[in-house]
């Protein structure tokens, strides 16, 4: 077997993942907006398709449980996670409506919506924003490089600049870590794990 093809796309990974520091400001905002939420007595609502859907419960697991040491919970949900509703809505209302059925429920004025999209072009995360808008929620965006658009209209868009999906889904993973941490540490203070 050849490994080269494999080594090659470490590089290219490593090599994006240099690049996000240059989003460090909008990180910095992004974890902001997620504290100020939660000390006004508000949670971070996340959502995506497919991986990013997975990602999504990933980031909200963080918040709940721990990241990085323990302390209370902090207020998150993943849209993605109840068979139930995103079946019951698929069927009913059609899968556009998935995530702005459980917005219209759960989400409140001064909350932050955290959409994940590596292509920034899922109808269904797009009418989920419009949603989280016209709510009063705060929207983070983190999505690839043909998602400008969506990122445009958020509060915060973190754009990994790639349109290969398997490398925009390893940075946006590493981008809500370092949202959590910066969450975490911000909250309950710095801590060692």
């Amino acid at each position: 077997m050849r490994i080269e093809p494999g080594l090659a796309r470490l590089a290219d990974g490593a090599r994006l993942h240099e690049q996000l520091a240059e989003l460090a400001p909008l990180i910095a905002r992004a974890a902001q907006m997620c504290v100020d939420a939660v000390r006004a007595g508000g949670k971070i609502v996340f959502f995506g398709n497919g991986g990013s859907a997975s990602d999504a419960q990933h980031l909200a697991c963080e918040m709940v449980v721990k990241y990085r040491f323990e302390r209370p919970s902090i207020p998150a949900v993943a849209l993605t996670a109840d068979t139930s509703i995103l079946t019951a809505a698929s069927n009913d209302l059609g899968f556009e409506q998935v995530f702005v059925r459980q917005i219209q429920a759960l989400a409140r004025r001064g909350d932050v919506a955290v959409a994940i999209s590596t292509s920034g072009a899922s109808r269904n995360v797009l009418a989920a924003v419009e949603a989280a808008r016209r709510i009063g929620c705060g929207v983070v965006v983190l999505t690839g490089e043909g998602g400008r658009g969506l990122a445009d209209s958020a509060d915060v868009g973190l754009v990994v600049p790639s349109r290969r999906t398997d490398l925009i889904q390893e940075c946006h993973i590493t981008l809500g870590h370092v949202i959590c941490q910066l969450v975490e540490s911000e909250l309950y203070g710095e801590k060692r794990a």
